[in-house]
């Protein structure tokens, strides 16, 4: 029996735009350059194949040149072998015009690259089988993997399942949009169930995960993009799996539970690594309340560490602030600024206007503050 080494990746999302994010530019580079980052990984690790978990592309009809230079990039590693399973954003299906894409790519007759669209047994080496689940609808109605149990290969093989879709309810809302049963691999005998869907990397058992978008897309996907380096030595054995970082971007959320008295600009700065940063993408939730001066130091935080940055945002729409005498003071003692400052500070803690006024007079109120701070400095 001959070890099966392969890459376990998915949710390339080629193509993505990534609309009005201030870093668009930079994402939508590194994206491109995943493909290569993914012949690197598997070249450094002898691994001959490569499979992908689905959304290889961000839509159903991506731009010719972007399907083109991925599969012409793919091909030039004759080497390794792909096998591209379709997601729920590049589907099978042939009202969203995904399917025309798939036939492009099959039509160019690359030998290493392995469109699975139907749902039966592949060999991808001598004993060691992939099962496929292609998506034919971005919303499938039912457990995609369901046919795996049944599904005959040689006896002794290594059974190896590929997947797309969430095995329970990821979001917040719990829409209940679970889909793949989670022991799959134990009722069809997998030796690895490769999943996709999931932006994250997450092992579910020894022998279920998800491998998580190599370069990440969002934030709530915090960190680095990876992907799975898995080594199956028979049938029945345990896997051996490495996670292997292949993301450019580092993606970080940093969440402040807040109360007067705290440095949340010290706060945010203890927690992002010294060194270079420029390859970070940093948004910081505010919640809580602050005295005026600690919250328009908050908000001028940007200015001060977003030029080390990808890219920064501060949301604080669920921060309160306190205001006293000697916070207006600070702006101005009397004068236009004052009676401006007071008029804010009296809009901020009116119970006579709506919630959405009193956040933009605190805003204002917290920007001001933070004006006449710079002036006086």
């Amino acid at each position: 029996m001959t070890a099966i080494r392969f890459v376990h990746t998915a949710d390339i999302h080629l193509g993505k735009p990534f609309g009005n994010h201030a870093a668009h530019e930079a994402l939508r580079a590194a994206r491109a350059g995943v493909i290569g980052t993914l012949i690197e990984v598997a070249r450094k690790n002898a691994a001959p194949h490569v499979l992908i978990a689905g959304d290889l592309f961000d839509s159903a009809n991506p731009a010719t040149k972007t399907w083109r230079h991925a599969v012409d990039e793919m091909a030039e590693a004759s080497e390794l072998t792909w096998w591209l399973l379709p997601g729920n954003h590049d589907s099978l299906s042939a009202r969203d015009g995904a399917a025309a894409t798939w036939e492009a790519m099959e039509a160019l007759g690359y030998p290493n690259l392995r469109v699975l669209r139907d749902a039966q047994p592949v060999e991808m080496q001598p004993g060691a089988w992939l099962l496929p689940a292609p998506l034919a609808t971005r919303r499938p109605a039912s457990d995609p993997t369901a046919w795996m149990d049944g599904a005959e290969t040689p006896p002794g093989a290594i059974r190896v399942g590929l997947a797309h879709g969430p095995v329970r309810d990821f979001s917040e809302a719990g829409t209940g949009l679970d889909v793949i049963a989670p022991d799959r691999d134990r009722r069809a005998r997998l030796d690895w169930l490769a999943l996709g869907d999931w932006h994250g990397a997450m092992r579910l058992s020894d022998r279920v995960a998800y491998a998580g978008s190599p370069e990440r897309t969002a934030f709530g996907e915090d960190g680095r993009g990876s992907c799975f380096l898995v080594e199956i030595a028979a049938p029945g054995a345990p896997p051996a799996v490495e996670r292997v970082e292949t993301g450019r971007f580092d993606w970080r959320t940093i969440t402040l539970d807040l109360l007067p008295g705290d440095d949340a600009a010290s706060a945010v700065i203890d927690r992002l690594p010294d060194g270079a940063r420029r390859d970070m993408l940093v948004r910081v939730e505010a919640r809580g309340r602050l005295r005026l001066g600690e919250a328009a130091a908050l908000a001028s935080l940007g200015e001060r560490i977003g030029p080390e940055l990808c890219h920064f945002e501060l949301r604080d729409d669920g921060l309160g602030t306190e205001v006293e005498a000697a916070d207006l003071d600070a702006i101005s003692t009397g004068g236009a600024l004052r009676e401006a400052a007071n008029a804010l500070a009296g809009e901020a803690a009116s119970s006579a206007v709506g919630e959405a006024e009193r956040q933009v007079a605190e805003a204002a109120l917290r920007r001001l503050h933070g004006i006449m701070a710079e002036v006086s400095a």
